[in-house]
Protein backbone atom coordinates (compact mmCIF):
# COMPACT_ATOMS: atom_id res chain seq x y z
CA UNK A 1 0.00 0.00 0.00
CA UNK A 2 1.19 3.31 -1.03
CA UNK A 3 1.65 6.07 1.55
CA UNK A 4 0.27 9.96 0.00
CA UNK A 5 2.57 12.17 1.81
CA UNK A 6 0.59 15.42 1.96
CA UNK A 7 1.68 18.38 -0.40
CA UNK A 8 3.59 20.97 1.87
CA UNK A 9 2.24 24.08 3.04
CA UNK A 10 3.31 27.06 1.03
CA UNK A 11 5.38 29.18 2.85
CA UNK A 12 3.75 33.04 3.60
CA UNK A 13 5.62 35.25 2.82
CA UNK A 14 5.38 38.23 5.98
CA UNK A 15 3.97 41.18 4.91
CA UNK A 16 6.22 43.93 4.41
CA UNK A 17 6.39 46.93 7.23
CA UNK A 18 4.23 49.83 7.16
CA UNK A 19 5.83 52.87 5.87
CA UNK A 20 4.53 54.48 8.99
CA UNK A 21 6.05 52.46 11.46
CA UNK A 22 8.01 54.64 13.96
CA UNK A 23 11.29 55.88 13.34
CA UNK A 24 13.91 53.86 13.36
CA UNK A 25 17.24 55.93 14.19
CA UNK A 26 20.84 55.69 15.24
CA UNK A 27 23.97 57.82 15.92
CA UNK A 28 24.73 56.89 12.15
CA UNK A 29 23.06 60.14 11.05
CA UNK A 30 26.21 61.89 12.16
CA UNK A 31 28.56 60.58 9.34
CA UNK A 32 25.98 61.50 6.95
CA UNK A 33 25.61 64.68 8.26
CA UNK A 34 29.43 65.49 8.27
CA UNK A 35 29.58 64.20 4.71
CA UNK A 36 26.84 67.25 3.72
CA UNK A 37 29.27 69.66 5.83
CA UNK A 38 32.73 68.86 4.22
CA UNK A 39 31.54 69.02 0.73
CA UNK A 40 29.51 72.47 1.70
CA UNK A 41 32.86 73.78 3.48
CA UNK A 42 34.17 74.14 -0.36
CA UNK A 43 31.23 76.65 -1.06
CA UNK A 44 30.90 78.06 2.16
CA UNK A 45 31.52 81.49 1.64
CA UNK A 46 29.18 81.99 -1.86
CA UNK A 47 26.28 80.09 0.16
CA UNK A 48 26.79 82.41 2.97
CA UNK A 49 26.36 85.53 0.73
CA UNK A 50 23.49 84.05 -1.14
CA UNK A 51 21.86 83.05 1.93
CA UNK A 52 22.07 86.63 3.73
CA UNK A 53 21.96 88.99 0.93
CA UNK A 54 18.18 88.76 0.01
CA UNK A 55 17.02 89.34 4.27
CA UNK A 56 19.36 92.35 4.41
CA UNK A 57 18.42 93.62 1.39
CA UNK A 58 14.95 93.46 2.64
CA UNK A 59 15.61 94.50 6.25
CA UNK A 60 17.28 97.99 4.88
CA UNK A 61 14.85 98.58 1.95
CA UNK A 62 11.69 98.12 3.93
CA UNK A 63 13.35 98.89 7.59
CA UNK A 64 15.03 102.00 6.73
CA UNK A 65 13.07 103.13 3.34
CA UNK A 66 9.59 102.07 4.55
CA UNK A 67 10.05 102.56 8.38
CA UNK A 68 10.46 106.39 7.52
CA UNK A 69 7.07 106.65 5.97
CA UNK A 70 5.83 104.31 8.84
CA UNK A 71 7.76 105.41 12.20
CA UNK A 72 6.54 103.33 15.07
CA UNK A 73 4.16 100.08 15.45
CA UNK A 74 2.22 98.69 18.42
CA UNK A 75 3.08 95.36 19.63
CA UNK A 76 1.34 93.61 21.77
CA UNK A 77 2.79 91.51 24.29
CA UNK A 78 2.91 90.33 28.20
CA UNK A 79 3.62 93.75 29.31
CA UNK A 80 0.93 94.86 26.72
CA UNK A 81 1.09 96.78 23.86
CA UNK A 82 4.44 98.41 23.09
CA UNK A 83 5.19 101.04 20.36
CA UNK A 84 8.13 100.21 18.70
CA UNK A 85 10.29 101.25 15.70
CA UNK A 86 9.10 99.57 12.36
CA UNK A 87 12.95 98.58 11.76
CA UNK A 88 13.12 96.46 15.18
CA UNK A 89 9.52 95.04 13.86
CA UNK A 90 10.61 94.03 10.43
CA UNK A 91 13.92 92.87 12.06
CA UNK A 92 12.41 90.48 14.50
CA UNK A 93 9.71 88.78 12.09
CA UNK A 94 12.63 88.45 8.96
CA UNK A 95 15.22 86.98 10.89
CA UNK A 96 12.44 84.58 11.65
CA UNK A 97 11.26 84.18 7.78
CA UNK A 98 15.53 84.14 6.82
CA UNK A 99 15.47 80.39 9.13
CA UNK A 100 12.48 79.29 7.00
CA UNK A 101 13.78 80.08 3.84
CA UNK A 102 17.14 78.35 4.32
CA UNK A 103 15.91 75.11 5.80
CA UNK A 104 13.36 74.87 3.26
CA UNK A 105 16.12 75.84 0.25
CA UNK A 106 18.26 73.40 1.65
CA UNK A 107 15.87 70.40 2.38
CA UNK A 108 14.04 70.94 -1.34
CA UNK A 109 16.76 71.56 -3.85
CA UNK A 110 20.02 70.42 -2.09
CA UNK A 111 18.32 66.95 -0.51
CA UNK A 112 16.48 66.32 -3.92
CA UNK A 113 19.75 66.45 -5.91
CA UNK A 114 21.44 64.38 -3.48
CA UNK A 115 18.68 62.04 -3.37
CA UNK A 116 17.25 61.97 -6.97
CA UNK A 117 19.47 63.47 -9.45
CA UNK A 118 23.20 62.68 -7.59
CA UNK A 119 22.16 59.01 -5.82
CA UNK A 120 23.96 60.13 -2.89
CA UNK A 121 21.56 58.86 -0.63
CA UNK A 122 21.33 55.43 -2.55
CA UNK A 123 25.62 55.15 -2.08
CA UNK A 124 24.88 56.16 1.33
CA UNK A 125 22.51 53.10 1.84
CA UNK A 126 25.09 50.40 0.70
CA UNK A 127 27.20 51.13 3.69
CA UNK A 128 25.08 50.21 7.09
CA UNK A 129 23.17 52.88 7.40
CA UNK A 130 19.32 53.08 7.16
CA UNK A 131 17.00 55.78 5.15
CA UNK A 132 15.73 56.83 8.36
CA UNK A 133 19.17 58.53 9.51
CA UNK A 134 19.77 59.92 6.19
CA UNK A 135 16.50 61.37 6.31
CA UNK A 136 17.84 62.81 10.41
CA UNK A 137 20.75 63.79 8.72
CA UNK A 138 19.19 65.57 5.86
CA UNK A 139 16.46 67.39 8.07
CA UNK A 140 19.45 68.45 10.91
CA UNK A 141 21.82 69.68 8.19
CA UNK A 142 19.10 72.11 6.68
CA UNK A 143 18.34 73.28 10.09
CA UNK A 144 22.12 73.40 10.75
CA UNK A 145 22.43 75.50 7.26
CA UNK A 146 19.52 77.52 9.04
CA UNK A 147 21.18 78.43 11.90
CA UNK A 148 24.47 79.57 9.93
CA UNK A 149 22.26 82.15 7.73
CA UNK A 150 20.09 83.45 11.01
CA UNK A 151 23.66 84.01 13.00
CA UNK A 152 25.05 85.93 10.32
CA UNK A 153 21.90 88.01 10.05
CA UNK A 154 22.18 88.64 13.25
CA UNK A 155 25.54 89.63 14.00
CA UNK A 156 24.72 92.16 11.37
CA UNK A 157 21.22 93.42 13.23
CA UNK A 158 24.12 93.85 16.60
CA UNK A 159 26.15 96.13 14.74
CA UNK A 160 23.17 97.86 12.94
CA UNK A 161 21.90 98.44 16.87
CA UNK A 162 18.73 97.16 15.72
CA UNK A 163 18.56 95.22 19.28
CA UNK A 164 20.95 94.76 21.97
CA UNK A 165 18.77 92.55 23.90
CA UNK A 166 20.74 90.30 26.55
CA UNK A 167 17.20 87.74 25.70
CA UNK A 168 18.30 87.22 22.28
CA UNK A 169 20.27 84.53 23.31
CA UNK A 170 17.20 82.36 23.92
CA UNK A 171 16.33 83.54 20.40
CA UNK A 172 19.26 81.40 19.00
CA UNK A 173 18.02 78.41 20.25
CA UNK A 174 14.67 78.99 19.21
CA UNK A 175 15.75 79.73 15.38
CA UNK A 176 17.20 76.67 15.17
CA UNK A 177 14.10 74.90 15.99
CA UNK A 178 12.00 76.93 13.70
CA UNK A 179 15.24 75.52 11.12
CA UNK A 180 14.08 72.05 12.26
CA UNK A 181 10.52 72.38 11.63
CA UNK A 182 10.53 73.85 8.56
CA UNK A 183 13.59 71.25 7.21
CA UNK A 184 10.73 68.36 8.38
CA UNK A 185 7.71 70.26 6.36
CA UNK A 186 10.19 70.71 2.91
CA UNK A 187 11.29 67.03 3.24
CA UNK A 188 7.64 66.41 2.67
CA UNK A 189 7.71 67.73 -0.74
CA UNK A 190 11.10 66.31 -1.48
CA UNK A 191 9.67 62.85 -0.78
CA UNK A 192 7.11 63.81 -3.53
CA UNK A 193 8.65 66.20 -5.66
CA UNK A 194 9.33 64.45 -9.43
CA UNK A 195 11.52 67.48 -10.38
CA UNK A 196 12.74 70.87 -9.09
CA UNK A 197 9.83 72.52 -10.70
CA UNK A 198 7.50 70.97 -8.57
CA UNK A 199 8.78 73.21 -5.40
CA UNK A 200 7.69 76.48 -7.17
CA UNK A 201 4.43 75.48 -5.46
CA UNK A 202 5.71 74.79 -2.30
CA UNK A 203 7.01 78.26 -1.97
CA UNK A 204 4.64 79.98 -4.44
CA UNK A 205 1.20 78.24 -2.54
CA UNK A 206 2.81 77.73 1.22
CA UNK A 207 5.72 79.58 1.98
CA UNK A 208 5.04 83.65 0.27
CA UNK A 209 1.10 83.30 1.86
CA UNK A 210 2.39 82.11 4.91
CA UNK A 211 5.13 85.58 5.51
CA UNK A 212 2.21 87.97 4.57
CA UNK A 213 -0.09 86.28 7.31
CA UNK A 214 2.41 85.74 9.77
CA UNK A 215 3.11 89.11 10.92
CA UNK A 216 6.40 89.80 9.54
CA UNK A 217 5.84 92.80 7.81
CA UNK A 218 2.82 94.37 9.72
CA UNK A 219 0.60 93.70 12.62
CA UNK A 220 -1.44 90.61 12.30
CA UNK A 221 -4.18 92.99 14.00
CA UNK A 222 -4.89 94.47 10.63
CA UNK A 223 -6.12 91.46 9.09
CA UNK A 224 -9.91 90.69 8.80
CA UNK A 225 -10.95 88.39 12.37
CA UNK A 226 -11.33 84.62 10.26
CA UNK A 227 -7.85 85.71 8.43
CA UNK A 228 -6.43 86.27 11.86
CA UNK A 229 -7.83 83.04 13.56
CA UNK A 230 -5.95 81.28 10.52
CA UNK A 231 -3.13 82.59 10.85
CA UNK A 232 -3.13 82.00 14.65
CA UNK A 233 -1.85 78.62 13.92
CA UNK A 234 0.38 78.89 11.03
CA UNK A 235 4.11 78.13 12.20
CA UNK A 236 5.73 80.99 11.20
CA UNK A 237 3.50 82.95 13.05
CA UNK A 238 4.25 81.05 16.12
CA UNK A 239 7.94 81.46 15.39
CA UNK A 240 7.54 85.14 15.31
CA UNK A 241 4.92 85.32 18.20
CA UNK A 242 8.41 83.83 20.41
CA UNK A 243 11.43 85.66 19.26
CA UNK A 244 9.58 89.02 18.47
CA UNK A 245 9.34 89.95 22.57
CA UNK A 246 13.11 88.44 22.89
CA UNK A 247 13.88 91.65 20.26
CA UNK A 248 12.16 93.94 22.65
CA UNK A 249 13.56 92.71 26.05
CA UNK A 250 10.48 90.83 26.85
CA UNK A 251 9.31 87.15 27.79
CA UNK A 252 6.85 85.77 25.00
CA UNK A 253 2.80 86.42 26.29
CA UNK A 254 2.17 82.76 25.50
CA UNK A 255 5.44 80.85 25.15
CA UNK A 256 4.00 77.60 26.20
CA UNK A 257 1.20 77.58 23.46
CA UNK A 258 3.70 78.79 21.09
CA UNK A 259 6.49 75.97 21.62
CA UNK A 260 3.69 73.37 21.81
CA UNK A 261 2.46 74.57 17.74
CA UNK A 262 6.14 74.36 16.90
CA UNK A 263 7.10 70.99 18.63
CA UNK A 264 3.60 69.18 17.08
CA UNK A 265 4.04 70.65 13.64
CA UNK A 266 7.92 69.63 13.48
CA UNK A 267 6.67 65.78 15.10
CA UNK A 268 3.94 65.37 12.50
CA UNK A 269 6.14 66.41 9.59
CA UNK A 270 8.91 64.48 9.96
CA UNK A 271 6.96 61.46 10.84
CA UNK A 272 4.76 62.22 7.43
CA UNK A 273 8.10 62.99 5.30
CA UNK A 274 9.54 59.85 6.76
CA UNK A 275 6.42 57.60 5.61
CA UNK A 276 6.66 59.44 2.32
CA UNK A 277 10.72 58.90 1.24
CA UNK A 278 10.12 55.32 3.02
CA UNK A 279 7.19 54.86 0.02
CA UNK A 280 9.45 56.02 -2.45
CA UNK A 281 12.47 54.25 -1.89
CA UNK A 282 10.34 51.04 -1.00
CA UNK A 283 11.40 50.72 2.28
Amino acid sequence: MQTVTPPSVAAVAPPPPSVWRLPSLSVRWWPVFMRNLLVWRKLAIPSLVGNIAEPLMWLVAFGYGMGALVGQVNVGGAAGDTRVPYILFLASGSICMSAMNAASFEALYSAFSRMHVQKTWDGIMNAPISLDDVVLAEMLWAAFKALFTVTAILGVMLALGISHSPKLLVAWPVLLFVGVMFSSIALIFNALAKGYDFFTYYFTLVLTPMMFLSGVFFPREQLPPIVRAISDWLPLTNAVELVRPLFMDQWPAHPWRHGLVLVVTTAVAFWVALALTRKRFKA
